[in-house]
């Protein structure tokens, strides 16, 4: 649930923020869109034995007692790390009485595309990503792995990597079908159409797609900062003790249970 509030800590806020959706847990402190610490640990979804290690160190680290707000992933992704994440945040919030902000996994995953876009970050030289954009708008469509051909996905278009809008819901979606309706749609627009994220994956069926490029990314905890402080500085924050994760889909458990309940009832 978001609500407006009228702590917006100025126009530079300190934020904590941080991301554990994937197998890589995503912190930084940032005032505003100034980074001033940040750690990227590959904990092989793993999260609940180093989060608070790793949030107490990055503190540390940014020479900061104390923050404005917290800023959260709130999914989707893993089932298991979402949940981390948002619970931790909450309890921060709770405890120190700062508003929290829930963002999108997806929307701050394809905000680390930007750096590529705006030519700050060099892809590798053997596809350089920027170089093969070719000044039409871009299609950025952020994708993490869910098993099975599927992929947690949504999709954003932006000239520059500076000013971007939301074109597609976060959604569970096939990527065969997904991709090939966005390759379409994308040559009747004139759009670029870039994949950024869990590629490995799904690189058959994106290289199979023409006109497509791709980008392996994993989320930028620096890029959160100042997604953050704009929906900070609007007021837009998240009530914390209704605040939940954004899974997108019943977990296997559930799905489960809710087989075996349609079979009981038809039995």
């Amino acid at each position: 649930m978001t609500l407006t509030d009228n702590r917006t800590a100025g126009e530079n806020p300190l934020m904590l923020c941080f991301d554990t959706s994937t197998a890589v847990l995503a912190a930084s402190v940032c005032r505003g869109a100034e980074v001033l610490a940040s750690r990227h640990s590959h904990a092989e979804r793993n999260h609940a034995v180093r989060i608070v290690s790793d949030l107490k160190a990055l503190l540390k680290e940014a020479g900061v007692g104390e923050v404005d707000a917290i800023a959260v992933g709130q999914g989707p992704g893993s089932y298991t790390g979402v949940r981390i994440g948002v619970s931790a945040a909450k309890t921060l919030a709770w405890a120190w009485d700062k508003p929290l902000v829930g963002l999108s996994s997806l929307e701050t995953l394809a905000m680390a595309a930007g750096p590529y876009l705006r030519g700050e970050k060099q892809a590798a030289e053997a596809d350089p990503f920027a170089a093969r954009l070719t000044g039409q708008p871009v299609w950025i469509v952020p994708i993490m792995d869910a098993r099975r051909g599927q992929v947690y996905g949504a999709r954003f278009e932006t000239a520059d990597g500076s000013v971007w809008r939301r074109l597609d819901e976060d959604a569970i979606r096939l990527i065969g079908d997904w991709g090939s309706a966005l390759a379409a749609s994308a040559a009747e627009a004139g759009a670029q159409l870039a994949f950024v994220g869990e590629i490995g994956p799904h690189a058959a069926a994106l290289a199979a797609l023409e006109g497509a490029v791709a980008l392996p990314l994993t989320i930028d905890a620096g890029e959160m900062g100042e997604l953050a402080a704009e929906r900070l500085a609007q007021g837009l924050v998240d009530d914390v003790h209704r605040f939940a994760p954004n899974y997108t889909q019943l977990t296997e458990a559930e799905t489960k249970l809710g087989d075996g309940a349609r079979t009981e009832g038809q039995a």
